[in-house]
């Protein structure tokens, strides 16, 4: 098979890859046609089989593996396949881990580059809570190393929720070198629990999508409520320490139509702001370049609202 990411305009692919998802749906002028998004651990691909029902092509449903001919094509500035001929591919003529989107990064190294930052918080009630859950919990330490960060925008692959908060965790490291007037074991401590509400808001691979809690409610309001539970098993925390910690959790995302129950007001929560920011934004530029077929201008995105492309080459 040929990976995701290689595929350009004007190739017949064939192979085998995960239906993401299947949908139908009517053109304009009334003709049946389905809506397919094809995955593996390169990333996504929209598809199209406009000839539905035809001979050649089979049923599949979302989790199968589909072995495909389609042609690739532009659309939007993204390519898309339209599928020809397919059929459900039966165990053994696929190998499983070639499907599922992965960190680059070894995710037991950057585990336990997370536990060091842990181990250097000073605060005994911040200390206990982080162990609580990264060292104390084993069904939390499972999702938690292997959920994404996202759907699709950014870091949305095994390792995802991992790779992004230890990157958020240095930055909040490097913030609190720089800035004396942060208090460092607050803001580390906010930084590694700010999206820990994922655990819950994502369903794990292949689906990788919304459950229904988090449709409800969010990874902001259920990593608050997380943290509301924990301190009750710590005798004595100080519940001006807890309402600044939750603060940070309901601020990080900086502006309420982001979706932050509360702008920060605190400095600590600011900082987390920023480094959560920052980081969402490099990896969507990454992920982009990474998928691109040349070095013009790459289209219209959205996290970033502008229209992007790579910093030309010096000559």
């Amino acid at each position: 098979m040929k990976y995701i990411k290689e595929l350009r305009e004007g190739e017949r692919v064939q192979g085998i890859y995960l239906c993401k998802q299947k949908t139908s749906a009517i053109t304009k002028n009334g003709k049946p046609y389905d809506n397919v998004i094809l995955q593996d651990k390169t990333g996504t691909i929209d598809c199209k089989i406009w000839d539905v029902g035809s001979a050649g092509i089979g049923d599949f449903d979302a989790h199968d593996y589909v072995d495909i001919v389609g042609d690739v094509q532009i659309y939007n500035n993204a390519p898309q396949i339209t599928i020809k001929r397919a059929r459900v591919a039966g165990e053994g003529e696929y190998n499983p881990g070639d499907y599922l989107p992965v960190s680059s990064r070894n995710i037991d190294e950057m585990y336990n580059e997370l536990l060091g930052f842990i181990n250097s918080v000073d605060n005994h009630y911040l200390k206990a809570l982080l162990e609580l859950f990264f060292v104390e919990d084993k069904a939390f330490i499972k999702k938690f190393r292997y959920t994404s960060a996202a759907k699709t925008v950014h870091h949305g692959f095994v390792g995802g929720l991992l790779e992004h908060t230890l990157s958020v965790t240095n930055t909040c490291d490097y913030f609190a070198g720089k800035y004396p007037l942060l208090k460092r074991d607050l803001l580390i401590t906010a930084a590694i629990f700010h999206d820990i509400g994922k655990v819950k808001e994502l369903s794990a691979f292949p689906e990788n999508d919304y459950t229904d809690e988090g449709n409800l409610l969010g990874h902001i309001v259920m990593g608050y409520e997380m943290i509301g539970e924990a301190v009750k098993n710590i005798e004595g925390f100080p519940k001006s320490l807890e309402d600044e910690l939750k603060h940070c959790i309901l601020a990080h995302h900086g502006k309420l139509e982001f979706g932050s129950p509360k702008k920060p007001a605190l400095v600590e929560a600011v900082a987390l702001n920023f480094a959560d920011d920052i980081d969402a934004k490099m990896e969507t530029f990454k992920e982009i370049f990474d998928s691109a077929t040349d070095f013009g201008w790459l289209g219209y995105n959205k996290l970033l609202e502008t229209n992007i492309r790579m910093t030309k080459e010096e000559e």
